[in-house]
């Protein structure tokens, strides 16, 4: 169990800057060319700047921050940003905690923010003749104040169909207590994972790289089950023969294995 640091007594305003920045994959096979537009077509309405800047708004409310300004952008032929600015809203210093522990689910998520920002970017792409389709979402979560954005977490990675997530948080900066003294770190963390609900650990194989004397923590996510009819878009698993559906479950699931690795593999070395 992580032990619970003691609260600080800072000197002015908490000047310490957390950072969560994370990628997030949803893996399609789209057969046919009309296939393609198809999932091309679906990305755009299920991800466009509108439904964006729904779920950042959403986030903001849940972490109990104000929203100053909003900029969105639908791009051609697809893609979209949103970039938010947040402050702080005046909540009870009774409500703030930092304590390792999952962020609830957004109905009961409390937090505080101050000058800070809300940003995603969306990337869909397609492999030109394999039939490998995959969505990219790049969102940042950047606070200074009280308390850490991994509070928002569970719910950003329950907003988006994830098959591949990679988390990177970092607490940048310092500030100083009552007697001068500096704080590199305002709370106790040990692993991202401790931040994410036991159902969401339970469908993910989870590896850390954290570098503790930097205050730098990062962890990859990749979907454990897999069952190709619901990486089929456009058709169903009946309508392909069994050795093209060897062949599209072994694509597939190199596809998902070298964004988990970040490293190209070779032809037929996937999980079985």
């Amino acid at each position: 169990m992580a032990r619970t640091r003691k609260k600080l007594k800072l000197y002015g305003f908490n000047n310490l800057t957390k950072t969560l920045s994370f990628n997030i994959y949803d893996i399609s096979y789209a057969k046919t060319a009309a296939h393609k537009a198809e999932y091309i077509s679906y990305i755009d309405e299920e991800y466009n700047a509108e439904r964006l800047t729904a779920i950042l708004e959403e986030v903001a409310r849940i972490i109990g921050a104000n929203v100053l300004n909003i900029a969105r952008q639908d791009y051609e032929p697809q893609g979209a940003s949103v970039t938010m600015l947040i402050s702080e809203e005046q909540k009870s210093t009774h409500d703030i905690t930092n304590a390792e522990e999952p962020g609830p689910l957004p109905d009961t998520v409390v937090g505080h923010l101050d000058k800070s920002h809300i940003t995603v970017h969306t990337y869909p792409e397609s492999h030109p003749d394999k039939g490998i389709s995959t969505f990219r979402a790049d969102i940042d979560v950047s606070t200074c104040g009280v308390i850490s954005p991994l509070k928002a977490l569970n719910y950003l990675i329950h907003s988006f169909d994830s098959d591949i997530v990679i988390l990177d948080y970092r607490v940048r900066g310092f500030t100083r207590d009552t007697r001068g003294e500096k704080h590199y770190i305002d709370h106790d963390i040990n692993s991202i994972q401790n931040f994410l609900a036991k159902d969401t650990c339970k469908l993910y194989t989870m590896v850390d790289v954290n570098v503790y004397q930097e205050n730098i923590f990062h962890t990859k996510m990749m979907r454990k089950e897999f069952l190709l009819n619901d990486y089929l878009f456009g058709s169903g698993i009946e309508e392909l023969k069994p050795a093209e559906q060897r062949r599209t479950s072994q694509q597939l699931k190199r596809e998902m294995e070298e964004i988990f690795y970040g490293r190209n593999i070779g032809r037929g070395a996937s999980r079985g």
